[in-house]
């Protein structure tokens, strides 16, 4: 078991931020220049401490735009046939309070959140667009399987630094005073472990003809979107726990004492999931009402979970797809363009 503690130290007590900053992506631009840091000010979603890192990193600010964009779309991926959907709302609280209570998908949006904000930055440092950091050179040399370790590594762990800097402080800004603030740093970091331990090795040979004389590679981060099915596998297998005083530190512990203690590589939440079958858009619920499901399955699609025992609406759509392709010598395909009808069904 991972051991996240928090110790009785006197922080003052702030409201909970949670993942406010995800109001990044929904802005069309930052309006941060970069010989103007005053501009951090502006940013809507920012907490204090999270103003002074954009001040001291504006030249990053694009990318953490990138990365909470990112992880609002792998959401919205990773749940497009769920109860909870990822739907956006209006305001600063991106998802709504579903964000903030504890939940297994709360848990999730913290992880993709910190794993994006990772993704983003350390994608921005090998394509050079920041100056204080660019590729990880720290490993070099031949390795044991007789290749050279040379080409432009990701380097994540400037990223995953950067990540825990802006992501974690909300959270830890709480001391002892919040639970969810323990869950959140777990998820936080969890997030950020799918992203380095699936990271990948390329490789490319050089030699004349073709023959690979030498054989040098660097390592990269996975996609996104392994990262994304990472941690909704995850979510699926999430440890519901508790808060437990050990001495004057606060631990989290597995709820049941059938299963093991949870694992650093778990997520964990805290409180067990509305049933997002009622409308309640204040919490982030907009219900599961014109929601297309599946009538042949009982998946979480299938049409009697995700409709919540309403029932559902069956019509007809026309589907237009490619067929007929043909390869023209030299050098070109024609297709055409065939339609049929498919049936549709929709959550009454």
């Amino acid at each position: 078991m991972e051991i996240v503690c928090l110790y009785a130290v006197l922080i003052p007590v702030q409201r909970i931020a949670a993942v406010t900053w995800l109001y990044l992506a929904k802005q069309t631009s930052l309006q941060v220049s970069l010989w103007d840091p005053r501009g951090c000010d502006g940013l809507m979603g920012l907490v204090e401490e999270q103003v002074r890192i954009c001040q001291r990193q504006v030249e990053a600010m694009d990318a953490v735009k990138r990365g909470a964009e990112l992880a609002v779309q792998e959401c919205q991926h990773q749940f497009h046939s769920r109860r909870w959907n990822c739907s956006i709302l209006q305001g600063l609280q991106v998802f709504g309070k579903v964000a903030v209570q504890g939940t297994w998908e709360a848990g999730f949006i913290h992880a993709i959140s910190a794993a994006g904000i990772a993704f983003a930055v350390t994608r921005a440092c090998s394509h050079r667009e920041l100056e204080k950091c660019g590729c990880d050179r720290k490993i070099q040399g031949a390795s044991p399987e007789g290749f050279q370790w040379l080409g432009c590594s990701d380097n994540l762990s400037y990223g995953i630094t950067f990540s825990q800097a802006l992501v974690d402080n909300p959270e830890r800004s709480h001391g002892v005073s919040s639970s969810q603030a323990l869950m959140n740093l777990h998820n936080n970091e969890d997030g950020r472990k799918a992203l380095l331990t699936h990271m990948k090795v390329e490789c490319k040979c050089h030699g004349v003809s073709g023959t690979c004389e030498v054989c040098t590679c660097w390592k990269v981060m996975p996609s996104f979107r392994e990262v994304g099915n990472v941690l909704k596998e995850k979510f699926e297998g999430a440890r519901e726990v508790y808060p437990k005083w050990v001495s004057s530190c606060k631990l989290l512990v597995s709820k049941s004492s059938r299963f093991k203690p949870y694992m650093a590589h778990d997520l964990v939440y805290l409180l067990a999931s509305p049933d997002f079958c009622d409308w309640d858009p204040r919490h982030g619920v907009f219900s599961t009402s014109g929601h297309q499901c599946n009538q042949t399955f009982l998946a979480m699609d299938g049409c009697e979970l995700l409709c919540c025992g309403r029932g559902f609406h069956m019509a007809q759509a026309e589907m237009v797809e490619l067929c007929s392709c043909k390869f023209c010598w030299c050098c070109s395909i024609k297709w055409k363009q065939c339609r049929h009808l498919m049936e549709v069904h929709r959550c009454r």
